[in-house]
């Protein structure tokens, strides 16, 4: 018997990461079109992926609130569980590495509204899948920080570091991690409440820049983000004010504990660390 999955958001990044790999996985795939009947489009569907989000973090106080009352709605008329992709904005400044026992301790408003919207879903009684990472990488989606910041001037013998180009940091591969994710939603043993962090790769940005020397031969320069550019726009920009707001996350040191993917994944194999880079370098040659 086929599967079926609606996806909210099928269009953003890790949307279509999602409808790709249910795909692949053998599920039928439906979008979620904006401005239709949340219930009526649910109808009949087993799952319900919620990769719906503000773009460029705009208006997420009044917008994620709103997207959760909608996936709630669609998962109430269905009887569907409900993925969504989660991040680590809800542990704050806390020693890593962390897993899905870490309490949430935000130190921004965005984590603030992240943990107050998964308070929400434990909250609910609807069965929902937490699956949680870090940043996501994706070599054939520029328009993630990777691609739009990072190794913007790649061309030139350059990367950018948005904070202390030593500091190893979580990230997921995008591909890795919405293949986890149909994987993960074919078990019929998951809690009604599953929080699973997806460790992916910890790396620091000298790591990666030492990938790319040794795949292309060229030696890189790192160079410093200009945050306070990004100061100055902020009474103006709304986009300055909240990557400003997560200025912090890119200089403490953070991994993601994979024990809880590994109990209900055991064989899953993530794309090696070199493979990934390869995949970033290709829009830049």
């Amino acid at each position: 018997m086929t599967r079926s999955v609606l996806i909210l958001g099928a269009s953003g990044h890790s949307g279509s990461a999602f409808a790709r790999a249910f795909a692949e996985d053998g599920w039928q795939v439906r979008h979620f079109r904006r401005g239709t009947d949340p219930a009526e489009a649910a109808r009949g569907v087993e799952l319900i992926v919620n990769a719906m989000n503000p773009p460029d973090y705009h208006d997420w106080a009044h917008e994620i609130p709103k997207i959760t009352r909608l996936a709630m709605t669609a998962a109430r008329a269905s009887g569907a569980r409900v993925l969504i992709p989660g991040n680590v904005y809800v542990y704050g400044c806390q020693p890593a590495p962390w897993s899905a026992e870490t309490p949430h301790v935000p130190c921004s408003r965005k984590g603030r509204i992240r943990a107050e919207m998964e308070a929400a879903w434990r909250a609910s009684g609807i069965p929902v899948t937490i699956l949680r990472a870090g940043d996501f990488i994706d070599g054939a989606q520029p328009g993630l920080l990777m691609g739009r910041v990072v190794l913007k001037s790649l061309a030139r013998g350059r990367i950018t570091a948005l904070g202390p180009e030593d500091v190893r940091r979580a990230h997921a591969y995008l591909p890795d991690f919405a293949r986890a994710a149909a994987l993960l939603s074919r078990r019929q043993d998951l809690p009604t409440f599953a929080d699973i962090p997806f460790p992916g790769h910890s790396f620091s940005l000298v790591e990666f820049a030492e990938e790319i020397t040794r795949q292309t031969g060229r030696p890189l320069r790192i160079t410093r983000f200009p945050w306070w550019a990004l100061r100055l726009a902020s009474p103006v920009w709304e986009l300055a004010r909240e990557l400003s707001e997560m200025r912090y996350l890119f200089g403490h040191p953070h991994s993601l504990d994979g024990r809880t993917l590994a109990e209900y994944l055991p064989g899953f194999t993530p794309t090696p660390f070199s493979k990934i880079v390869a995949g970033h370098l290709k829009p830049h040659v």
